[in-house]
């Protein structure tokens, strides 16, 4: 699990908006306030966990590097801002997510050989599903734990492109306290049921944008993992469905949490 903490999903709009608006201001080109709020990301996923831990405003640290590559692009053609601390290889990233990958392969292979699993039925998941979003709406953590198989695990989807968890977070309490701050059902944020590969999941919504969709895995009652999906880009669809003259009908996440 990423050593920096979970952050609800309203913290995490509201400072990708914030960051958005620097960049436009500075560079008059939502277009170009995206790239620069993009490669923000990438600079702060290209630290290590420690030195990210060691940030302890990190909106003011996004914001601050945000400005340096606004500078950087505005002062010279192809200039590569050196903001202190913020430079960071982004394979950093792409390999911590390889070894993460490589264990879940690892963990996913074992539970085959030594248990078989017993599936559930649409009912029984929707049942599940439902209590998950109710021990949210309480922020009941015993109750969305008992929920959760012992070695439950969680998979947050941010793309790099919001300040999500990194990497995959492991075992029934700790995926139970990452959801609940990040489900914190604060003003302008609603959790609801809705359907996710063809099974129920949830939609969190924020300013009646859809933020983050989430797929749930469910074997021999209890739930062993949780999709998060929280990159803007894999989300644009759930937002702006295809036009049609029927009912728009919403994408689903594949079973791996993406879209």
């Amino acid at each position: 699990m990423d050593r920096v903490a979970a952050v609800p999903l309203a913290e995490l709009l509201d400072e990708r908006r914030y960051l958005l608006d620097v960049a436009c201001w500075m560079l008059g080109s939502t277009g170009a306030a995206e790239g620069v709020v993009d490669e923000t990301y990438r600079r702060w996923y290209g630290l290590p966990d420690a030195a990210r831990g060691r940030i302890e405003v990190p909106r003011s640290w996004l914001a601050k590097t945000a400005g340096g590559i606004c500078l950087g692009r505005l002062t010279g053609p192809g200039r590569v801002d050196d903001t202190d601390g913020a430079a960071g290889p982004a394979d950093r990233l792409r390999t911590a997510e390889r070894p993460a990958a490589t264990l879940l392969v690892d963990r996913a292979r074992h539970g085959v050989r030594v248990a078989r699993p017993h599936p559930v039925t649409a009912y029984q998941h929707d049942v599940l599903a439902r209590a998950v979003r109710e021990a949210c709406a309480a922020q009941d953590g015993e109750l969305l734990a008992s929920l959760l198989a012992p070695d439950a695990t969680a998979l947050f989807d941010g793309g790099g492109k919001v300040r999500a968890l990194a990497g995959p977070v492991h075992g029934c309490r700790q995926v139970a306290a990452s959801l609940l701050t990040l489900l914190a059902l604060r003003p302008r944020t609603t959790l609801t049921a809705h359907s996710v590969n063809g099974r129920t999941g949830l939609v969190a919504r924020y300013d009646h944008q859809v933020a983050a969709v989430i797929s749930l895995a469910v074997t021999d009652q209890r739930i062993t993992r949780i999709s998060i999906v929280l990159n803007p880009d894999k989300l644009r669809l759930w937002n702006h469905p295809p036009s049609s003259h029927g009912a728009p009908e919403r994408p689903s996440p594949r079973s791996d949490g993406r879209l």
